[in-house]
Formats: structure tokens, sequence, C-alpha cells
């Protein structure tokens, strides 16, 4: 066969297979990674090297979705609208057992995560002991840092949250923040990442506000995938967060309140979940 015959038999071929498979020239449109993310205060363009960094690093468009709830977060993963989410503790143990989310990495911190009780800086409560009969805000009733644990521990002091305190629940760490700042309640509880982050960025005024007490140490955040993303992009993505380096990302770091990425496992969980049944919120 002459070379020229070749070349219009293999332009056959593909002419054929482009019409067998659909192809067009219409531009293909790929499905954005979708992201659930934490509520931390911080706005669309202050996260916008996070969303860049992990685009770059998946070869895929990425969208950060901040839902107003933790019970949110795992409805869209529970429907397939998120890919991908950071999952405290207490949601993450539920989303585990209802739908068998992957746990895959976690930031350093998160192995011994505390919570942090605030009040007003001329604030007269100086212990826990000093809540009784007070006005006090958890965070999302669903958080492990902004309720569960915080809750425990007034527990295991005498106190009982719910006849004990004037009690409500803000929705999110940085709402918990504004109510005490403005005195709208004599304390809250937060996450000490989330607290330190508002502090720092000057969205929580430091001459307002001081802690009083410190939870016990406790396993906290997870970034996890939902059941059905591929092994290849669970991959990608555990890639890119542990790849993240203090010194070379730090802009990256500062947004996910980090300066190190771990491999996380369900194994380390174990504990919360005891205290979850304990609680009776699991």
């Amino acid at each position: 066969m002459l070379l020229r015959d070749r070349i219009a038999a293999l332009l056959a071929v593909c002419v054929f297979l482009a019409i067998s498979l659909g192809v067009s020239d219409k531009p293909i449109t790929v499905k954005p990674i979708t992201i659930g993310m934490v509520v931390d205060g911080s706005t669309q363009a202050e996260r916008e090297p996070l969303r860049a960094y992990l685009a770059k690093a998946m070869g895929r468009p990425v969208n950060l979705v901040f839902t107003d709830t933790p019970h949110e977060t795992v409805a869209s993963l529970a429907d397939g609208s998120d890919d991908f989410a950071c999952l405290g503790a207490l949601t993450y143990i539920r989303s585990r057992a209802a739908y068998g989310v992957v746990p895959l990495v976690q930031r350093r911190v998160d192995s011994r995560l505390h919570s942090v009780f605030i009040t007003g800086a001329r604030s007269s409560v100086h212990s826990l002991g000093d809540l009784m009969g007070k006005r006090f805000a958890f965070g999302d009733i669903n958080s492990a840092s902004g309720h569960m644990m915080p809750y425990r521990e007034l527990k295991q002091k005498g106190i009982d949250p719910e006849t004990d305190l004037k009690l409500r629940y803000s929705g999110s760490h940085p709402a918990t923040a504004a109510l005490v700042a403005n005195g709208v309640v004599d304390a809250g509880v937060l996450e000490e990442t989330v607290f330190t982050a508002l502090i720092g960025d000057g969205k929580l005024d430091s001459r307002k506000v001081r802690v009083f007490f410190t939870s016990q140490p406790f396993v906290d955040y997870v970034y996890v995938a939902r059941k059905g993303v591929s092994p290849f992009e669970r991959e990608q993505f555990v890639r890119a967060l542990l790849a993240l380096k203090e010194g070379k990302d730090d802009s990256v770091l500062k947004i996910l309140r980090a300066n190190k990425f771990i491999v996380a496992n369900d194994q380390e969980y174990a504990s919360m979940r005891l205290i979850a049944r304990e609680l009776n919120m699991y």
C-alpha cells in the first residue's frame, strides 16, 4: 500500500472513531472538584491562594464551598455535590458510619487540638466554676471543638450546661467570638486555631476578649473523600496537602491554619466515638 493510501486509511479510522465517540468541535467541559471547608471568617478573596494551589496540584478546576453548618457539608458529601471536605471529629464519625466517607489527611495540630473558653477582657469569669448562671455560647451543635468536647469539660467540672448556664448555639466559631467580644454572652468556646487566626488577622480585638480556660487535647478535624471518589483523585488530594511546606507555601498554610499535614486514619477516632456515645451524641 502506498504511503498516501495508508495516511488516507488512518484518517478514515480517526473520523470514524470521532463520530462513534461523539467528538465535536465544542469545548469539553471539565467538572470542577468541590471541597467543603470549615467556616473560619475568611473571605473568598482571602481563600484564593488555596483554591489556585489545589487546582494546579490536581489539574482540575476547584471550588471551595463554605456551608453554614457541618450538617450541610455532610449532606453535600452524601448527595455527591462535594468530592472532599474538612470535617470535625463528631461530624466525621457520624459520616463514616452513615456514608462511608474515607479519611485522608489532617493538620498535625489536629492530633492534639484544644478548645479555648473565652470571656470579655474585664469579665469576672476566671474559671469554669465562675460560669454558673452565666450567658454562654457553644458553636455549632455538631462540632467537636465547639460543642462536644467543651460540653464534656463542663460536665467533668460539675456543671450541667443544660441547667446551670443560660445556653445558646452561635452556629460557628467566628460567631461565638463575636458574641463574646460584643458582650452578647458572658463567655463562649471555640477551636483554638480559629481563635488564634481571628486575633492574628485583626478580625477579633484581643483587647476585648481573653482566654480563661483551655481544654484537654483531643483529635479533631480530618479531610475526607466521599465514598465514590476514585483512588487516583484521593491520592492527588493527599499529595497536594502533604506537599505543603513552611517557608514555601505559607500563604496556603495560613488559610488552612496549619504548618504541616499528616496522613489520617480511622482508628485514631476511637476515643472520640466513646466520648460521643457517653454524651449520647453518637
